[in-house]
Formats: C-alpha cells, structure tokens, sequence
C-alpha cells in the first residue's frame, strides 16, 4: 500500500467586507411591526386621521380601518392628525417586537356647541385626537 501524503488546507478567512456584508444581510432581516388601529367604541366615526412614520405617509384611517407594517428596530416618531390636531409619539423597538398604537377621534368641549352648529357650514366643532400606545398583550 502506497503512504498517501494527507493534506489539508485551512478555508479562507473572511475579509472585512465579507462581514460587513453579512451583518448588512442580518440588519436587513431584523424586522419589528408596527400597526395603528381607529377601532376604539369612542371614536366620534368621522373625519379622517392621517399617520406618518419618521416623515412618511402610513396612509389616512378611516373608523374601523387600521394599518399595519413592517418597520426596522430603533427609535421612530409616530405622527398623526385629523386636519385640526396633530399628535407625535416618540418611541422604540426592538428586532421581532410589535408596537401597537391607537388612534381615535374623540369629541370635546365645543364639540357639539351652539357655535360649532352655527358655524357647521365650515366644517364642524373641534374634533380632539388622541394617539396612545397599547400594551404588549393587545
């Protein structure tokens, strides 16, 4: 039998750019959700809310609607307003985490007054906004 010589050769290491490229591959895979719900039972039911996340348009809700997308971790700013009120939620989360949040017009003081009916030609009362985050068990 012949002695055959065994050899072997160690694999290449990774460059600095194969491992940027690799951790650029995961960062882009790491996802969070984020929805925002008009379901509340004490929305007013018109006048639409429009949402934007760190300056881009989610979209325009209507009662009942919601919108939900993927987004990626780290801090953003959740804004919202139905043409009257504006809101802003400052907020963060983490890879695979799900941030809820609930928008929801509401009626308030003139709302419904004798000025906001005399007055209805221009639209109508002040119709308050509010924009709350939702537990994690929602």
């Amino acid at each position: 039998m012949p002695n055959r010589e065994l050899t072997t050769t160690a694999p290449p290491e990774p460059t600095r750019a194969d491992l940027d490229r690799v951790v650029h591959d995961l960062e882009r895979a790491w996802v969070a959700t984020l929805t925002v719900r008009r379901q509340a039972a004490d929305d007013i039911g018109y006048r639409e809310i429009y949402v934007s996340l760190d300056g881009e348009s989610l979209g325009m809700l209507r009662n009942g609607q919601s919108v939900t997308r993927e987004i990626t971790p780290g801090p953003h700013e959740l804004r919202a307003h139905n043409t009257l009120f504006r809101k802003t939620a400052k907020f963060s989360v983490g890879a695979g985490e799900h941030a809820r949040f609930l928008a929801v017009n509401r009626s308030g003081l003139g709302t419904y007054s004798t000025l906001a009916l005399i007055v209805g030609f221009l639209g109508a009362g002040p119709i308050y906004l509010a924009l709350t985050r939702e537990s994690d068990s929602q």
